[in-house]
């Protein structure tokens, strides 16, 4: 074999290399993005509350570009790229009303999460254990359990809110009926006035009739 020959390969097996290095680092960010809690897009984003809507920018479209679904194989990379996309829409409008709601929301629950933490372990606001990676994990995890907290409340919410229509619903309903059902009542009652009418007539007529033969009786006993 020839050294011409032997660069070749050595290249070859190079780019195999990088390639396969370049694989490794989409599905590892790919399994990032979705082991995450799905309503907290900083952590989405790898990133926390104060950083600017231009460093986000520049950060998704980095991320965006590494996991794309058209430049990876790895079958989950159109799930998580939707994260990331929605991730960025919502940290970065800034004229959309549901959006600026939930990332005021999001950024609120980031400072609850602290101030909670910080007053659990009796630190003071200012403690170097606050600037740790380790303290990042758990402030996550915080942020994760207020999140779940608050979906729940909403989602119970809602669901008493859904009872409660179908309630008002079905009464609504029932109440309708029954102004049907009265309202039936009283067309039967005026359509069938004029047999009552006649059929009362005919009965005093018969009345009437009997009387007259009563009285008629009366005087041929008397004569």
């Amino acid at each position: 074999m020839d050294e011409s020959q032997t660069t070749y390969d050595d290249q070859e097996l190079d780019s195999t290399l990088k390639g396969q290095e370049l694989e490794l680092i989409k599905d590892k960010e790919i399994e990032r993005i979705l082991s995450t809690f799905k309503l907290d897009y900083y952590s989405i984003l790898d990133v926390q509350p104060g950083i600017s809507v231009k460093d986000i920018t520049k950060l998704y479209r980095k991320k965006s570009l590494l996991i794309h679904p058209d430049k990876s194989t790895n079958p989950k990379a159109s799930d998580a790229f939707d994260l990331l996309k929605k991730a960025s829409k919502i940290l970065t409008s800034s004229d959309d009303e549901n959006d600026l709601k939930e990332k005021s929301k999001l950024d609120e629950i980031w400072s609850d999460s602290r101030r909670l933490l910080i007053k659990e372990n009796n630190w003071s606001n200012d403690d170097e254990r606050l600037k740790s990676s380790n303290f990042l994990k758990i402030w996550r995890l915080k942020v994760k359990e207020l999140l779940v907290e608050e979906e729940f409340l909403k989602r119970l919410e809602l669901k008493k809110s859904q009872e409660l229509e179908s309630k008002k619903r079905l009464n609504e309903e029932l109440e309708l009926n029954q102004h049907q059902q009265e309202k039936l009542a009283r067309d039967k009652w005026e359509t069938n006035r004029d047999e009552r009418v006649n059929h009362w007539r005919d009965f005093n007529k018969k009345l009437d009739n009997k009387k007259t033969k009563k009285r008629k009786l009366a005087s041929k006993v008397l004569i």
